[in-house]
């Protein structure tokens, strides 16, 4: 043996003092604190009412994660709620449940993140949390691989609406119930209860558990004990699938759905299972509204699922059978429909936002139409995994369907018009359901009758005109001229004023123009120029209107057709009662050297392609306005004096401005109680600004307007000139135009 020095001994006691010394300190500073609570393992052990939780844990092997890391919110039923759970269910207790069904019930219950019941209900943002706005949180749950009976191979949903993202689970969502989200999504006790029968709003529910403890800590985590077992909650496609009433819903689909072939998913199920299966992405087109299997919402941040969800409201068998029927009706199935048809029906029970009762009946859906169905009609609601699901005994009508635009497009025959209206806003406007529509129906046949074809190849039209087939406009002229058509074949009726053709009367189309009928004929300004009419085959009545099948289309007139020209159609009629009506005003207009082009039969000044209303005072009241002085002529008889030689320049003036006052500068007005008050002359004063003409209805007001009592004025009151129509030989369609006929010359100077 060695013996040690005493100054060994010595120096060998100070380093063991030293040593014990920095341990202690060292502890001190990074030691587990003794006031830190224990992990959520340790803290369910310790309340001694978790035991068939912590038993679930066990089986799902969760014990080590639960017991040591991570960062959690735990819903935790309690043994009491096992306890119902396991009645419910038909199990004697822990032992009969398997290890994935443990596994679903602890999963589904822990919440990626921490959450104190006070935060719960802030949506968390990067520029911090928006209080009173969030009523879900994401769950460690996910179903990845499993097996649909619409494929042979294995399937995951997808995980966005268009694309699927790598490394993204699809995990589903909890959905919980505070009062401070209950005021901001204007939900109440009762809505809780119609979501969750048999349960009670406290204050604090998860699912359709109440939470008895709240904001229980953890070393890693949060823990609130509920008194229900919670099960993960379907999404809206798993609903549907698993509920037979809603199988024709799950019929379009699965019509509808994409199965994408994916290797890396395909690798790791490999090696996870052993099995060789394939594994494919289950996607929705992009012209759905949302993929009803998507479980993250947008996910354009990555909390945005925390205040948002899908919404649908889908429609029983029978009452979505009976839809389809109607939609149908010319098609007999969807394989003869355009795709798009099934695409909007299916659209039309979708919402893109979380909608409460409180809102399912107002707020629009992705198709920006409220429901048509009643609070009555719901028959069946579900908070579910990815959104919130109504059950209807009656399926909502959507616009594209139930409109007038509808009879056209649900028909094979009228596709053509479709394309048409589809190329313009004629589509949006024809939907609108508060707008009222006479809709001509222009069939496949009418219109390649009047030269016009689609080429599908080339995506576009084409005209040859047929009676000079030479002559081909180019494409832009084309579609300028079918937009015309279309247009004009759309007329707004807000008092139903063509449901019975019988009688004669009048309306503004959708493109500004004016249509006519008389005794069950239809008349555009082409077909009065043509020489032609619209004959009605058969009709039928929509949610918005009437539509009419016919023969024949309604024609625009030619852009070379004149207001002067339509003029002159009438003063040279061979019944001299509308002559009489027109023939001394258009004497004057082509003796008038300053406004009348003998060549191309224009009025200078009021050049084609524009909206003119002319109202022509009759041969009586010109004479009448000769003797008075306003115009040329013999003031004794009244005889005008026409010829442009014979009047004096104070005259030609004078013809010229009665000429020009007469007609309403970029205005069409109808005999029809519709567009009343002052409006713009083709004349200006002296400054240059244009003179103003008076159109109105005395004695009665616009919505029950008298015809004959309609009045035109000059504004010089209170000594105003008041003409009144004429009206058996008013209403005259013209190219964008309307001329009338009046019994006074108005004071044009």
């Amino acid at each position: 043996m060695i013996r040690l020095s005493n100054y060994t001994i010595c120096l060998l006691l100070f380093v063991c003092c030293l040593s014990s010394c920095q341990k202690k300190e060292f502890e001190a500073i990074f030691d587990r604190p003794k006031t830190l609570a224990d992990p959520i393992y340790q803290q369910l052990e310790a309340r001694k009412n978790f035991t068939n939780l912590l038993a679930c844990i066990d089986k799902a092997g969760l014990k080590t994660i639960l017991g040591t890391s991570g960062y959690w919110t735990f819903f935790a039923p309690n043994d009491e709620a096992f306890k119902a759970y396991f009645q419910s269910v038909g199990k004697s207790g822990i032992s009969d449940i398997d290890s994935v069904t443990a596994a679903d019930i602890v999963t589904y219950g822990l919440v990626l993140n921490a959450y104190r019941k006070d935060q719960l209900s802030m949506t968390q943002t990067s520029k911090g949390p928006t209080p009173g706005t969030a009523y879900r949180r994401k769950t460690y749950y996910y179903d990845f691989v499993y097996k649909d009976p619409g494929h042979s191979g294995m399937t995951v949903g997808n995980n966005r609406n268009v694309t699927y993202v790598a490394n993204d689970n699809n995990n589903k969502y909890i959905s919980y119930f505070l009062d401070p989200y209950m005021s901001f999504g204007g939900l109440s006790a009762s809505d809780y209860s119609s979501f969750y029968p048999g349960s009670t709003y406290s204050g604090f529910n998860v699912a359709g558990a109440n939470v008895i403890t709240a904001d229980i800590p953890a070393e890693n985590g949060i823990i609130h004990e509920i008194d229900k077992v919670i099960s993960p909650v379907p999404n809206i496609e798993q609903y549907v699938a698993n509920k037979p009433e809603y199988s024709e819903f799950k019929k379009l689909l699965d019509r509808v759905a994409v199965y994408t072939y994916n290797s890396a998913l395909t690798k790791k199920y490999n090696a996870l299972t052993g099995k060789t299966d394939s594994v494919f992405v289950k996607s929705y087109p992009n012209t759905l509204s949302f993929a009803p299997n998507n479980e993250g919402y947008l996910a354009v941040t990555q909390t945005d699922g925390q205040e948002q969800a899908w919404t649908a409201a889908i429609p029983t068998n029978a009452a979505l059978q009976a839809w389809q029927k109607e939609i149908l009706v010319n098609l007999s199935t969807f394989d003869q429909a355009p795709p798009s048809v099934l695409i909007d029906l299916i659209n039309s029970f979708l919402w893109t936002t979380a909608v409460w009762p409180a809102d399912i009946l107002t707020t629009t859906n992705a198709q920006v139409q409220a429901a048509s169905f009643t609070a009555s009609d719901i028959v069946d609601k579900k908070v579910l995994s990815n959104g919130i699901f109504y059950g209807t005994s009656v399926a909502h009508q959507s616009n594209i369907f139930r409109t007038v635009y509808g009879k056209a497009y649900l028909d094979p025959k009228y596709s053509l018009m479709t394309r048409a209206f589809g190329e313009s806003d004629l589509k949006v406007v024809s939907m609108n359901a508060a707008l009222k529509f006479t809709l001509f129906m222009m069939s496949n046949t009418e219109i390649q009758k009047l030269g016009y074809t689609f080429n599908t190849d080339q995506g576009q039209w084409s005209y040859v005109n047929p009676a000079t087939p030479t002559a081909t406009p180019a494409m832009s002229l084309t579609q300028d001229r079918l937009n015309r058509i279309a247009q004009t074949s759309a007329v707004l009726t807000p008092k139903g004023e063509f449901d019975n053709l019988s009688g004669e009367g009048i309306a503004e189309s959708f493109g500004g123009e004016y249509v006519k009928f008389k005794n069950n004929k239809v008349y555009a300004s082409g077909n009065i120029v043509n020489g032609t009419s619209v004959t009605i085959d058969s009709s039928k009545t929509t949610f918005n209107g009437k539509v009419y099948y016919t023969k024949g289309l309604l024609e625009f007139a030619e852009s070379t057709e004149t207001l002067g020209q339509s003029i002159e159609r009438l003063a040279l009629s061979t019944d001299p009662l509308v002559a009489n009506n027109f023939n001394y005003f258009y004497q004057y207009m082509i003796n008038s050297a300053s406004l009348w082009s003998p060549i191309t039969k224009d009025i200078i000044g009021v050049p084609v392609g524009a909206f003119y209303t002319a109202f022509i005072p009759s041969n009586a009241a010109i004479m009448q306005a000769v003797k008075d002085g306003l115009l040329p002529g013999n003031k004794t008889t009244g005889m005008p004096t026409f010829a442009g030689g014979s009047q004096t320049t104070v005259e030609q003036a004078q013809v010229s401005d009665f000429i020009l006052y007469h007609i309403l500068n970029k205005n069409t007005v109808a005999v029809d109680g519709k567009k009343y008050g002052l409006f713009q002359s083709m004349l200006n004063d002296s400054a240059g600004d244009p003179k103003l003409v008076s159109v109105f209805y005395p004695g009665s007001d616009p919505v029950n307007y008298v015809p004959s009592e309609m009045e035109i004025r000059d504004r010089l009151f209170p000594n105003s000139t008041a003409a009144q129509i004429n009206l058996p030989y008013s209403n005259n369609l013209a190219n964008r135009a309307l001329i009338h006929s009046i019994n006074k010359v108005l004071n044009f100077n």
